[in-house]
């Protein structure tokens, strides 16, 4: 089933301030397209508007005068060298490096670089400073002229109803599609919410792929299924004899992500004291491998993504606020299936329609009650649950129309009563071992569904260690990677 289609889920975009996104009332319209399944009209909700944020930087004086860049990054350089943002070519006395300026959660933030002359704000010597607009800058003989340029922004719902592999044509798709068009290009950093199984890694692939990064790395890092005592090493890389079985040097997913995108999957998994060297990172842009002295430059987009909420983890110690804030530029929020269960029958669609599932079980549909039944399931496990009810389906139908008594028992509303089924014809001991067996391998490929594969999170959500996951694992021959969102 490696060519199916997994739609992803509606997005909303505050950037940092709930007050940053609106919805204008008035401007609903009707889609013109119908649902090839339900046969219903879609009505697209109001546009939304999302305040973007950029500024320019101008050469007011001194050699390079008339030299000035607009950006709308996390972080606008300022120096001698041809790889800033800004470069000052005639002025001598500027340093390579010689300032930053950061987009936070605050305001703009002027940051000196060690130059060797120093960065003065409005006269003043500064190391780090807030800027407004109109504030003046000297860095060597240059003074250069700050001004914010942010925008509201209309992202208009996409009428394609697909994109990078996702599919959906409900109006929370559609915006979610329309929003992914317009940061993509941008180099800011983006969380994703959402329940497990909504499909967070496809969202953050798609903004990969519009990006002007797409011809680098994309780094998957996933936060919750490393060990506590290797996560440091996994995201910073680690030099030889850092730690026992640190045979080699070894660089980390920051390292491999230079000139793409890390995405940091579960990034409230991420142990608290890890989370301020994460900030150093995001800050400076430089990382220092574990048991190493060298500090290594990185250029890389961020991309994070948890099923917690985030704000609560704040408000009780377990997540800090810079680090949110400075990750949340954009916020995309993804609904459960059962919010969009109108996208069900063209996910469903997309993939009984895919060569390689036409090619195994050639053609298929659903029937109006098993697609009635499908729709109205809460779909705890989400999207990543729809495609292994539809793997079941697939092997358990032999018609061309799958029918209720295809679909599994959860699905159909079923619940078991009566006495439980075993063989009367083995010793008491052997049937309930075979009892045992039955449930433990029911319910652990249940959980382990729900969670994607993850161990580490499968472990929490039962209540188990996790070595007691693994010990289930390979005594059914679970095929955990199977389990995983595409």
């Amino acid at each position: 089933m490696g060519g199916l289609c997994y739609p992803r889920a509606q997005m909303s975009a505050p950037p940092l301030h709930p007050d940053d996104i609106h919805t204008s009332p008035g401007d609903v319209g009707q889609d013109l397209n119908h649902s090839p399944l339900l046969g219903e009209t879609l009505v697209v909700d109001p546009r939304t508007t999302v305040k973007l944020h950029k500024c320019r930087l101008a050469v007011t004086s001194g050699p390079d005068t008339g030299r000035s860049v607009v950006s709308d990054k996390e972080r606008l350089r300022c120096g001698a060298h041809p790889g800033n943002d800004l470069v000052l070519v005639e002025d001598r006395t500027a340093s390579r490096h010689h300032f930053e300026i950061q987009f936070t959660e605050r305001g703009y933030l002027l940051v000196d670089l060690g130059s060797t002359n120093g960065t003065f704000l409005d006269g003043r010597r500064i190391e780090r400073a807030y800027l407004s607009p109109g504030s003046q800058i000297r860095a060597g003989s240059s003074v250069l002229t700050f001004a914010p340029l942010d925008e509201e922004v209309t992202i208009e719902p996409d009428r394609e109803g697909e994109l990078c592999g996702m599919v959906g044509q409900s109006m929370k798709m559609r915006q979610i599609f329309g929003l992914i068009k317009k940061i993509a290009p941008m180099g800011v950093s983006v969380i994703i919410q959402g329940e497990t199984g909504t499909g967070k890694e496809l969202v953050a692939r798609a903004i990969h792929e519009l990006s002007g990064r797409t011809k680098g790395p994309m780094e998957v890092l996933d936060c919750g299924a490393i060990p506590p005592n290797l996560i440091e090493s996994e995201l910073f890389g680690h030099e030889k004899g850092a730690f026992t079985g640190a045979v080699s040097s070894r660089p980390g997913a920051f390292e491999r992500a230079h000139g793409g995108t890390i995405f940091l999957d579960e990034l409230g998994e991420l142990r608290l004291d890890l989370q301020p060297k994460l900030l150093r990172v995001l800050e400076n842009h430089e990382v220092r491998r574990v048991g190493g002295n060298d500090v290594i430059e990185v250029d890389c987009r961020v991309i994070a993504a948890t099923n917690r909420d985030l704000m609560k983890e704040i408000q009780v110690g377990g997540f800090r606020e810079d680090l949110y804030f400075r990750l949340s530029v954009i916020t995309i929020q993804l609904p459960p299936l059962r919010q969009r269960r109108d996208d069900i029958p063209l996910i469903l669609k997309r993939a009984l329609a895919d060569p390689e599932v036409v090619g195994k079980h050639g053609k298929k549909r659903f029937s109006a009650e098993s697609l009635g039944l499908l729709m109205s399931y809460s779909w705890p496990g989400n999207v990543r649950e729809l495609m292994n009810v539809l793997s079941h389906v697939l092997t358990f139908s032999e018609g061309e129309e799958i029918q209720p008594a295809h679909l599994p028992p959860r699905v159909r509303g079923q619940v078991r009563e009566g006495p439980l089924p075993f063989n009367e014809h083995l010793s008491f001991k052997n049937a309930k071992e075979q009892l045992l067996e039955n449930f433990e391998r029911e319910y652990i490929t249940s959980v382990l569904t729900r969670c994607e594969g993850n161990l580490s999170r499968a472990a929490r959500e039962s209540g188990l260690h996790r070595k007691s996951i693994e010990r289930l694992v390979k005594k059914y021959q679970l095929d955990t990677k199977g389990m995983k969102s595409r």
